[in-house]
Order: structure tokens, then sequence, then C-alpha cells
């Protein structure tokens, strides 16, 4: 079992990176998603409320305005799953407040050769590597400094990020799925 750090220092990493911060999120779904009443709401109405004045998005702008970067690729089935169509339209506000959130079909990612794991990428230098039981659940995030994983992780982001596909030119691509 992977040593996990403490989760109140988690969000510490968002705000202490320098240049860039990138996840690969790779789940069908996650359990907190499901577990939270945005998702409930998704479900009944098709829609998310706006929740651009969170702490994560307001974290997002501030550090977006020292002009870090903060990335992600998700990878999505064919077709979709509820859990993903709801974090596709979750990503706008993600997105208004300065994030980069782009999507990679499950099948162009196997092609590409990228793995199931969930990760952030903190400068190129360090990551947590995101640990999730068979339910979905959120276990912990294992701090990763090793070089040789971490250039891992690094090629593993170029790959995804080279193959995804920004989310307006990825909605209408599932929008002509359905």
């Amino acid at each position: 079992m992977p040593e996990f750090i403490d989760d109140t220092t988690f969000g510490a990493y968002f705000e202490e990176f320098e240049h860039t911060a990138w996840r690969l999120e790779t789940r069908c779904g996650y359990a907190s998603d499901r577990a939270g009443d945005k998702y409930r709401q998704y479900l009944v109405t098709g829609e998310v409320p706006d929740d651009s004045h969170r702490p994560w998005c307001a974290n997002i702008r501030a550090q977006t305005a020292q002009g870090k970067r903060i990335e992600r690729v998700r990878i999505v089935d064919t077709p979709p799953t509820s859990e993903q169509l709801f974090l596709l339209a979750a990503a706008a506000s993600n997105n208004a407040a300065g994030e980069d959130i782009r999507n990679l079909w499950r099948m162009d990612a196997g092609k590409a050769g990228l793995p199931s794991e969930d990760f952030w990428l903190f400068d190129s230098r360090r990551a947590l590597a995101l640990h999730f039981d068979d339910e979905d659940e959120y276990l912990g995030a294992e701090l990763v400094e090793n070089p040789t994983r971490i250039v891992r992780f690094c090629q593993i982001r170029d790959a995804a990020w080279h193959y995804a596909i920004r989310r307006e030119e990825f909605v209408a691509q599932v929008a002509s799925t359905v």
C-alpha cells in the first residue's frame, strides 16, 4: 500500500506550484461526484448550476493571473457515462475561471498507450498519484518525486495533451453521437 499525504496539505500543492499543474482523469465516474447535490440536480435538469464562486475557481483565477497554467485531460467512454457527461458540463465553469480541461475518447487513449491511472503533475517534477477503490471512492494521494516515475508521468501528459480535444469541440462530438 502506498503512503498517502495528509489530506489537509493536498490543497497547498495547487497554490505552491511555480508553472504548471496538470491532471489525467481516467475513471468512468467518481463516487464524490455521485454523492453531490450538483450531480443529482444534473440528472434531473441536464444542467450544472454556476458555481464559479467556489474556492477551486477562485484559486484557478489567482494562479492563472500569475501566468501559471492549470490543465487536465479527461478520458471519456463511448457512449459517455452520466458521470462523464456531468463532468463535461461542469467543466464550463472551470474553463471560464482559466483552467484548460480537454477530453479524449477512451479508444483514442488506448491507441496512444495511456494508462488507467489518475494523477496530478506539478512543474514536471512532483506528482500526486490518486488512488481509488473499485467503487470509485477516493482513498488518498501518494506524493511522487522519484525521477523515473516523474518522467513517465511527463510522457503520459505529453501524449494525452497531444490527442486531447478542447471542451467545445468535444461537446459537439458528444452531441453528434446521441
